[in-house]
């Protein structure tokens, strides 16, 4: 006999099969998978890091743009800083130049004199108005920041390393020091006549700062 042909146990019970084809209620249709929702709020965050990109970029132009018209502006201060304190300083210039050639004409050097010491106090008063004073040193203690030693001469009337004169005045600048006084600065009389002579001036600014 076939086996073929005899029905196996619980045959009978199963369920039909599934037909194939038949389309889902849409009711029925599952929501927006998990995936799909991450993908568009990515998509959504690059659009706005790009319109962020832009603008920065937009930005970082107007900057640079700032950044030249400053630089242009201050290289244009710096060469033209001085141009009020020149303009200032030419009336004086003419009238030292006036002042020579009268004085180149005529005998009477206290006339001369009286004129260039006119001109030199209008200077004087011209540039304390920029800030510029000037200061004494004479009988003052020898200071590197506001001397310059020139000679050291043995003194004993004095305490050593005093200014004994002045051969040039020093000024400051807004209370700045512009330029040192060029001064000659008082030794003891043993130190000046040791062997090995008096000391230069750099070697005096040396000994004062220790």
């Amino acid at each position: 006999m076939n086996d073929d042909n005899i029905p196996y146990e619980g045959a009978e019970d199963a369920p039909p099969p599934e037909k194939t084809g038949e389309k889902a209620d849409p009711s029925e249709e599952s929501p927006a998978s998990p995936l799909a929702q991450i993908q568009h709020e990515l998509e959504e965050a690059l659009k706005s890091a790009q319109a962020f990109k832009d603008q920065l970029l937009r930005k970082a132009a107007e900057f640079e743009n700032y950044k030249r018209r400053s630089e242009a502006e201050y290289l244009s201060l710096v060469r033209n800083a001085n141009e009020g304190l020149i303009g200032a300083l030419l009336p004086i210039v003419e009238d030292l130049t006036r002042s020579l050639k009268a004085g180149s004409s005529q005998p009477d050097g206290e006339a001369f004199y009286r004129g260039v010491e006119l001109i030199y106090q209008k200077l004087m008063k011209i540039l304390e108005a920029q800030g510029l004073v000037p200061f004494d040193s004479s009988g003052a203690p020898f200071d590197v920041n506001y001397h310059d030693a020139l000679l050291q001469v043995a003194r004993d009337d004095v305490s050593p390393g005093t200014v004994v004169e002045e051969i040039a005045r020093g000024y400051k600048l807004n209370d700045r020091v512009l330029r040192h006084a060029k001064v000659i600065v008082s030794a003891a009389v043993e130190a000046v006549s040791a062997p090995g002579g008096p000391m230069t001036s750099g070697e005096s600014k040396e000994s004062t700062q220790h």
